[in-house]
């Protein structure tokens, strides 16, 4: 008999099933000039300093130079085995800070990963705190964060 269940990718996992210490990656991510105009489209962004390959050179860049936010969404625990570990008991993303290491242009490939850094239990919820890294196909680090997110206990 089919069920919907029996296609969740991997286990769920509540609140206390996690620890510190935990890594998760997401899958490598080539930023093309598809994503370049997605995000234009979604933000609304059009400073020539990130879409104008003329204004771009004239300045030194020689590629599309991405916005910190294209480079920043790349971070997301969506595109990882993490999302579909919590499902349903993921309550709601409530927090984050980044810092823009390094810059991405089009065609870099980025790689992102996030730590489980504190997790913090309350009656019915725990706040699960991730440091997150991005490094560019060189292995560089081009951003570092947090996030912070709500999950139900049980």
């Amino acid at each position: 008999m089919f069920t919907p269940a029996s296609h969740q990718m991997v286990p769920l996992r509540l609140f206390n099933d996690f620890s510190v210490g935990e890594i998760f990656r997401a899958p490598a991510r080539t930023i093309t000039e598809g994503l370049f105009s997605a995000f234009q489209a979604a933000s609304g962004d059009n400073a020539p300093l990130h879409y104008d390959k003329e204004f771009l050179k004239r300045i030194g860049h020689e590629k599309l130079y991405a916005h910190g936010f294209l480079t920043l969404i790349q971070s997301s625990i969506g595109a990882t085995p993490l999302a579909h570990q919590l499902g349903e008991n993921l309550i709601g993303f409530v927090e984050q800070s980044s810092k823009f290491i390094k810059p991405v242009y089009c065609g870099d490939t980025l790689y992102a990963e996030f730590e489980i850094k504190k997790l913090c239990p309350s009656k019915t919820t725990g706040t699960m705190v991730l440091s997150t890294r991005t490094y560019n196909q060189s292995s560089i680090l081009v951003l570092t964060g947090l996030h912070k997110y709500l999950i139900k206990l049980s």
